[in-house]
């Protein structure tokens, strides 16, 4: 098992990534997705990532294939009030690869990496259904500080969302 942070996608690592998603999806991970989206949005999805220079791609391997991934995403350069905190996205663990601790470790390789770069906060925020999610959040020190009561809206339900910080 290792994390990377990864500065560009080789042909394996795409596809490895967008399997991982589609599992991460289907099992109702959200990423976003209420349903899994043609292989082709998620692949630009994937891509682009490494074109913003503000979102860091953190990917877990188990086995020595990608099996999850977290994003850091850094504040713009002139929102300077906000220039303090950073956020993670994009956190997930294909089903098969859970209980080895990969959730955990791509969290912290991001918090050191926002340490590193000056970050003083780490914000994030989670669907209500995403109850792994939540645990894992909290287990990690990240306090709640409030609260969307029209988070998301999936299957014609709007979904309660939460929002997390965590100083560093």
């Amino acid at each position: 098992m290792s994390v990377e942070h990864l500065t560009k996608l080789s042909k394996r690592d795409l596809n490895e990534l967008i399997e991982a998603a589609e599992a991460a999806i289907t099992d109702g991970s959200g990423l976003g997705w209420a349903k899994v989206p043609p292989r082709a949005a998620l692949e630009r999805y994937w891509k682009g990532v490494l074109v913003v220079p503000s979102r860091q791609l953190f990917v877990a391997r188990f086995e020595k294939v990608i099996a999850g991934s977290i994003q850091l995403v850094e504040p713009p350069s002139q929102r300077e009030m906000w220039g303090f905190a950073a956020g993670l996205d994009m956190h997930f663990v294909a089903p098969w690869a859970r209980g080895h601790g990969l959730a955990r470790d791509l969290a912290e390789a991001a918090e050191v990496e926002a340490r590193e770069r000056g970050y003083k906060v780490l914000n994030l925020n989670v669907a209500q259904t995403q109850k792994r999610a939540i645990e894992h959040y909290e287990r990690l020190g990240f306090t709640r500080w409030g609260e969307h009561p029209k988070y998301a809206l999936v299957g014609g339900k709007m979904i309660k969302g939460f929002y997390y910080t965590k100083d560093l």
